[in-house]
């Protein structure tokens, strides 16, 4: 053997570094019966034997044997061995059996036990989905944080106004706003036939009852159309019944979100029908005539109500109701959906009310049901600054 020959690493047979103590070079096989010589070795990633399968929470030695297994049904664990150990393949098939990715058949005459692969699309799809659902949480989290950190860095800046583009952003911007408030929510909500980038169901279900869990006070001004929507008529009774302050009125200028005072979002223009973009106001003279322009159509409006405590409302409670809701501008077909009733049955109560207090036109019920205190009066007027 000529001198240094004997030093060079040949593949399948370990290097130098295996002969001087190191790790094994790479794609050597470690000799059986050392220590960490049972781990399989394992392809550069990208290559097409790849452990791929251990993102899915297999070990690379259950990926290995599963792979093996599907390309040989009915085999026997020695059959499998080869880069893998005996006592290796035991265990990974002891696992992919619990696990469902493998099937062990009846012992033959000799004692042997055969296994078979279960089908990948079934065995492999629920790991597949739950990795999905994972990954997607994972990204709705940084998503999150990185609104935070634009928040963050945007408050330390001192910059008083951001833009945000594009319905992803605005959307987690809206929703971190929501989750961070402390003390208040106030929103103006208009009626608009054009896609919202957050529709008022929609927040409903994923941040009202949050806040008020939290004991957050929530305190929202709509336009009096969006009575109409029966979607939109249910959803705003569940907010009542949560304790939320609702305010109808018929015209409002721009959608708006204000937080804790601190805080407002504002679309940059409201009729756009591209890409929205969205403006985030930080504490600022601006701020505080936006906080000024909630509280002007606050004031104005007329405080929806509702029966709060979840029983049959007697005859008398919704005997107000209908007259509060009248009040507001809605029609006898939208309170019929607001009260969950017939729009006959509304009209009956009406002419029995009418005809109990004497009244001979549905004005002359509002001033006595005004008088008599039946209705809800204006909401009260709040401090518009900012807090310091």
């Amino acid at each position: 053997m000529r001198g240094g020959e004997g030093a060079r690493a040949r593949p399948g047979h370990g290097g130098a570094g295996e002969r001087d103590g190191g790790a094994p070079g790479p794609g050597t096989v470690p000799p059986q019966g050392r220590g960490a010589a049972d781990a399989p070795a394992v392809p550069p990633a990208g290559h097409p034997d790849a452990p791929l399968l251990t993102l899915l929470g297999l070990d690379e030695a259950e990926d290995a044997v599963y792979r093996l297994l599907v390309d040989r049904p009915d085999c026997e664990p020695e059959a499998l061995q080869g880069p893998l150990s005996g006592p290796l393949v035991a265990r990974a098939l002891e696992s992919l059996v619990e696990r469902g990715l493998a099937s062990a058949g009846r012992p033959d005459t000799d004692g042997s036990v055969r296994y078979r692969a279960a089908s990948p699309v079934l065995a492999l799809g629920s790991l597949l989905e739950s990795r999905r659902a994972a990954l997607r949480q994972v990204e709705s989290f940084v998503g999150d944080l990185t609104e935070r950190h634009r928040s963050a860095q945007a408050h330390a800046s001192g910059v008083p106004v951001e833009v945000l583009t594009g319905p992803a952003a605005i959307r987690r911007r809206l929703l971190t706003m929501q989750r961070q408030a402390v003390n208040e929510v106030c929103t103006l909500v208009p009626t608009r036939h054009a896609p919202a980038v957050l529709s008022y169901e929609d927040n409903h279900t994923e941040a009202d009852e949050e806040l008020m869990r939290r004991g957050v006070t929530v305190r929202s001004v709509v336009e009096r159309e969006g009575l109409e929507r029966p979607e939109t008529a249910a959803v705003l009774a569940s907010c009542v019944a949560l304790g939320q302050h609702i305010s109808v009125t018929d015209r409002l200028p721009i959608k708006l979100v204000i937080v804790d005072r601190r805080v407002a979002l504002l679309p940059l223009n409201p009729e756009r029908e591209t890409e929205p973009v969205a403006l985030v106001v930080h504490r600022t003279g601006l701020l505080t005539a936006l906080c000024s322009l909630f509280e002007e159509h606050f004031e104005k409006g007329w405080r929806l109500s509702g029966s709060g405590d979840g029983r049959e409302a007697t005859p008398a409670g919704t005997d107000r109701d209908i007259v509060a809701l009248l009040h507001v501008g809605l029609t006898d077909a939208a309170i019929a959906r607001q009260l969950g009733m017939g729009h006959r049955t509304v009209q009956r109560r009406l002419r029995a009310l009418m005809d109990e207090v004497g009244a001979a036109t549905r004005f002359q019920l509002g001033w006595h049901a005004a008088r008599e205190g039946w209705l809800d009066g204006p909401a009260r007027t709040r401090s518009t600054a900012p807090e310091a």
